[in-house]
């Protein structure tokens, strides 16, 4: 991968006229594909298999003039007055056929009707018109809303004496996130964090810029996929989040590495080069596990879910995407401007005081920072046993707006149920009295416990479909509602016996009531995924099981605060005024599983950026504890940057943002503090205190079977460095030095092994027993994907360039062949420049002797054989350009003679 990534970053930098304008076209296309192709957003939670979900798409083919969404008119006449009387009847009834009339309305229920029931307040004060339409809120026209609004202007008219007629309902619901000037100021923090860090302009805007512009391009592709898939509002709003603040971030990183290496002195080509492999690498591997993690999120089964997480990760991916392409480009375009004036060492002297006095702070006693971290996190969590969720409706939009309105004054003078309503359906088709069966199921559901009204019973016009609307007692919000649904579906065995038909709940409160229940049923399966997943990938980084172990605790410990947190606010009402919070009690649905799977990426772009520069430290000096302080006070400062933009970003989405993105934007934030702030460089730099060496270890047999993920690029700087070795213009095709390798179980198979093999020579390795002849030549081949030591063969650096020279050499077994001088020949006939044969003097009949012979001797290749003792083959090899190198059972140095 790092190689990959520094020849792409050569290449970025050298082509960075056309990588700019690529990018600047990819943009126009995807922003001329949204304006093309796209449909909007839309809000229509739905859950397949669900009985509500079910029952709402049944209602939709038997029933649809009550299956599209609704609007209200509320008649409100001044205190004193009655909304019953003859001047508010007449006029509603007047305003009726006009309202029929309107675009895209089915039918208009009349409060004053004799079939309606608890249509007016019990005040008397307050009347429900209510309007249904044909279609979804998703396809509602402007002109229908404009018309509804108009004909309530003029039943307002006629009526006159100080009464109002407000409209309200899903109809003018307005749930769909609006970016605001608000949102720019964490722009502004970023810029000013950039400006701390970097001291200069040009390095501070390359990545609110390159930012801006991945999430110009992920935005659109959300809206132009409209065409193709349902996405609701809060998934391209999600994607600007998210986008903005790992753009940021993932650019931060980049730039950091690059300045750092010109301060060192190395060419721009060179260290733009070198940025793009190391940094790189992490970027990859931090906005993978972000990715990972958001396309987990169908584990929920829930589609609009999926289509959000899959948005989301879009936009990370389009970040990582313009970090390794477009910033290298960028880079090169500022060429010399971005090498820092003075030695950063000297720079940043004082800077990292702080950091080193931090972390001797939180290392000098380990169990009592542990203890304080976990015991003031764990109190932090204790909110979260109380957290609610549900889906927004009307009472979660702005104050002021006609929705909003109508809804207070609905829960003022109706009761809170009335903006929840549900709806029982009833399959009538074999009955013979439908009228009857449903009011004796309307009779009944009017005695359960929780049931405030039932104000509407009635077939539809085909007569083999009922609904019944319920009115709880109780807002949809309220747990209370949760069991009202759960004890009306217990009494579907009870219908069934009593009237001999199947019913069902439904309406969008059931809706909204299942998606939550399904959604904290997921939570479980999906923090085992992101655990598991975590587990892994830091296993493969680090090379430990107890990192992961104590990352993964960590992770936990951000969450449940971050959880506590939003309960506090959001659920308990805590800071609500202060934070512009227009409504308590719950939270979206959706929260948890999103806060879960995006904080589990960010949490580990902290840990890779931090412990892999402790571990760095640790491996090439061997002092645990020094390495803790010497990779923390290098790394802290970066880390603590990306965790003040990723703040400030998410941050500024929660003054002004939408009931959906608020409380998301706020549990991130907070998240992103604890984590960054109180996890991993306060506790983290304690546990692996305590643990000391201990922490790096991880068993062999793991270690061999687990793949490696070089987050950092230490490959590419083994590479690097071997890149004029054994020396410049060499053309040796094997060399080694100390080169080692140990079994599944730790032991050493061979060790201290030095070769120097040009073309044309043959290398014959011998020994009696199992010397580890033919793990060397299996390791020479590519074919043991760890060895320790330094290795080049075909001149490709082992074990990096593994296939490639798995591809370039032939490995002939021979005790697994019926004709090894064969495969010999058919190899140099190939043209392969490297041939191992294995096991040489298990061969005994003459004419493959006398072939493989006769292919030495060529010297078209170079070979490298093994066997027992070089007498019993000696009269294969020439008497001239064989190296032999002698191995033992034991593990001590191997020389070549």
């Amino acid at each position: 991968m790092s190689s990959f990534l520094y020849r792409l970053g050569r290449l970025a930098a050298r082509g960075r006229v056309l990588v700019t304008a690529l990018w600047l076209v990819v943009l126009c296309v995807a922003g001329g594909a949204a304006l093309l192709f796209g449909q909007g957003t839309d809000d229509t939670f739905a859950i397949p298999g669900s009985e509500s979900q079910e029952a709402l798409d049944h209602l939709g083919r038997v029933f649809p003039q009550v299956s599209g969404t609704s609007a209200q008119l509320v008649v409100l006449v001044p205190e004193g007055q009655r909304a019953d009387s003859a001047a508010v009847r007449d006029a509603v009834a007047a305003e009726v056929p006009d309202l029929t009339a309107a675009p895209q309305v089915s039918t208009v229920v009349n409060p004053f009707d004799a079939a309606v029931h608890d249509a007016v307040s019990k005040d008397g004060r307050a009347a429900l018109v209510t309007v249904q339409l044909d279609v979804g809120l998703a396809d509602i026209q402007p002109s229908t809303r404009t018309a509804l609004a108009g004909i309530a202007q003029d039943m307002e008219n006629r009526i006159g004496h100080g009464t109002e007629v407000l409209t309200g309902g899903d109809a003018f619901s307005d749930k769909v996130p609006k970016l605001s000037p608000t949102e720019g100021i964490g722009l502004v923090i970023a810029l000013v964090v950039l400006l701390m860090v970097f001291g200069s302009f040009i390095a501070a805007g390359m990545p609110l810029l390159t930012a801006i512009l991945g999430v110009g391009v992920s935005v659109a592709l959300v809206y132009a996929a409209t065409s193709v898939a349902t996405v609701s509002s809060t998934a391209p709003m999600l994607a600007v989040m998210l986008g903005l603040a790992v753009g940021i971030d993932y650019a931060l990183f980049l730039l950091s590495r690059h300045r750092d290496q010109l301060a060192e002195g190395l060419e721009v080509e060179e260290s733009i080069a070198r940025a793009t492999a190391t940094a790189g690498s992490a970027v990859i591997f931090a906005g993978l596990t972000v990715v990972i993690a958001l396309l987990g999120l169908f584990v929920a089964g829930i589609p609009f879910l999926t289509v959000m997480g899959v948005a989301a990760a879009g936009g990370v991916a389009v970040a990582v995407i313009v970090a390794i392409t477009l910033i290298p480009a960028l880079l090169a375009f500022a060429g010399e401007r971005l090498r820092p004036k003075k030695p950063r060492k000297v720079k940043r002297k004082k800077k990292a005081r702080f950091s080193l006095r931090w972390v001797r702070l939180a290392t000098k006693s380990p169990w009592v920072t542990i203890a304080l971290i976990v015991g003031v996190l764990a109190v932090a969590s204790i909110p979260a046993l109380d957290l609610r969720l549900a889906l927004p409706d009307n009472g979660t939009d702005e104050d002021g707006t006609p929705a909003r309105v109508a809804y207070d004054i609905v829960a003022e003078h109706f009761g809170p149920g009335f903006n929840g309503p549900l709806v029982v359906t009833a399959d009538i088709l074999s009955t013979t009295d439908p009228v009857g069966i449903t009011n004796g199921i309307a009779d009944d559901i009017r005695k359960v416990p929780g049931v405030a009204v039932v104000p509407l019973a009635t077939p539809n016009p085909k007569g083999d479909t009922a609904i019944i609307q319920v009115v709880p007692t109780t807002g949809a919000y309220d747990e209370a509602t949760d069991e009202l649904v759960e004890r009306l579906r217990s009494m579907e065995g009870q219908f069934k016996d009593r009237y001999g038909v199947q019913t069902a709940v439904t309406g969008f409160t059931a809706v909204g009531i299942d998606v939550s229940a399904q959604l904290g049923d997921a939570l479980l399966p999906f923090g085992i995924l992101v655990v598991g997943l975590s587990l892994v990938l830091l296993a493969m980084v680090f090379r430990s099981i107890l990192v992961p172990l104590k990352a993964t605790f960590g992770y936990l410990l951000s969450i449940g605060a971050a959880f506590g947190a939003t309960s506090f606010v959001f659920g308990q009402g805590h800071l609500a005024d202060a934070l512009g919070v227009t409504r308590t009690g719950s939270v979206i649905s959706f929260l948890p599983i999103i806060l879960m799977g995006v904080l589990f990426g960010l949490a580990m772009d902290y840990e890779v950026f931090l412990v892999s520069r402790i571990r760095e430290d640790y491996v090439h000096h061997g002092d645990a504890h020094q390495a803790i302080e010497t990779g923390f006070v290098s790394a802290s400062r970066v880390v603590t940057a990306a965790a003040v933009i990723m703040l400030g970003v998410f941050a500024a989405f929660v003054p002004d943002g939408s009931a959906t993105i608020k409380p998301i934007a706020f549990s991130l934030a907070v998240g992103v503090f604890v984590d960054a702030f109180l996890v991993r460089m306060t506790l983290v730099p304690a546990i692996l205190a305590l643990l000391g060496p201990r922490a790096w270890g991880l068993p062999p047999w793991l270690d061999r079977k687990l793949p490696v993920f070089d987050a950092e690029g230490d490959g590419l700087v083994h590479e690097l460095r071997l890149a004029d070795w054994p020396e410049p213009g060499s053309s040796e095709v094997i060399s080694a030095a100390g080169l080692r390798v140990d079994d599944d179980r730790g032991r050493t198979l061979f060790r201290d092994v030095d070769l120097h093999i040009g073309p044309g020579e043959i290398l014959a390795v011998h020994g009696s027993g199992p010397a580890g002849k033919s793990a060397l030549l299996y390791a020479l081949a590519g074919r043991v994907p760890h060895v320790l030591g330094d290795l080049k063969v075909l001149g490709r650096v082992l074990p990096q360039h593994a296939h490639a020279v798995r591809r370039n050499a032939a490995f002939v077994a021979c005790k697994e062949t019926d004709d090894p001088a064969g495969e010999v020949r058919r190899a140099i006939e190939d043209g392969v420049g490297l041939v191992f044969v294995d096991d040489l003097d298990t061969v005994v009949a003459t004419a493959q002797r006398a072939a493989l012979r006769a292919a030495f001797a060529s010297r078209a290749a170079t070979f490298a054989v093994s066997c027992q003792s070089l007498a019993i083959v000696r009269d294969l090899l020439p008497t001239t350009a064989v190296a032999g190198l002698a191995m033992a059972p034991a593990p001590v140095p191997a020389e070549v003679r």
